[in-house]
């Protein structure tokens, strides 16, 4: 079976066991390993690019990244991003990680759904996203030696229908809240003043992805 780069494995801490273990007991199956393959593909990604970054913090930005999708931390008027942000950062100061470091975790998870600007951030938040853009929308696909994805979805794997999955386990996140899902505003704009514009689809570019399934 071809291995993960050791540079992009989990960090063997006590930190991140304890990571593993919050999100494993708190998430549901298909999140806690697409939350995974977002670390490896985020930190596959930081190697490609030459990024020095913190394991243990990107650990912590991709493990989290979606736990406000969940009931028991899901608030009624803040965007799921925020509240997923709000809880990592509440864990890691919990665990004696300095509120500079916690904020970048922050950081990292309140802005993985805002395409454009992460890149130009720390690199925790640059990859964090990298990871979610790649496991989610297959946009960096073929980015990726096919080793790379295929040990990665071999030790996290992916559903069989996954793409339809992952959708689902979105709109079952923000059903309760749907007004905190307002974007960016420039968009409506466009679509204002130019009625023939197509603005693009989250979801549609989900399923038109190179990914299978």
């Amino acid at each position: 079976m071809t291995m993960i780069d050791a540079g992009a494995a989990i960090p063997d801490s006590t930190l991140a066991r304890a990571i593993t273990q919050f999100v494993r007991d708190t998430e549901t199956e298909l999140l806690f390993n697409h939350s995974s393959r977002v670390y490896h593909f985020g930190a596959l990604a930081g190697l490609q690019r030459g990024l020095r970054f913190d394991r243990e913090l990107l650990y912590a930005g991709a493990m989290f990244h979606d736990i406000g999708l969940m009931p028991g931390h899901a608030s009624a008027d803040e965007r799921f991003e925020v509240d997923g942000a709000h809880v990592a950062r509440d864990f890691l100061r919990s665990h004696g990680v300095s509120e500079a470091d916690a904020y970048t975790v922050w950081t990292a998870i309140a802005l993985h759904t805002t395409p454009g600007i992460p890149v130009h951030m720390h690199p925790v938040v640059a990859l964090v996203t990298a990871g979610v853009e790649m496991d989610v929308l297959g946009l960096t696909y073929a980015q990726y030696q096919p080793a790379e994805r295929e040990a990665v979805v071999s030790a996290f794997p992916r559903t069989a229908a996954f793409k339809e999955d992952i959708i689902q386990a979105f709109y079952d996140g923000i059903r309760h809240k749907p007004d905190t899902t307002f974007g960016n505003v420039k968009a409506d704009v466009i679509a204002d003043k130019e009625p023939h514009h197509h603005r693009g689809n989250f979801c549609q570019i989900i399923r038109d992805s190179a990914w299978k399934g």
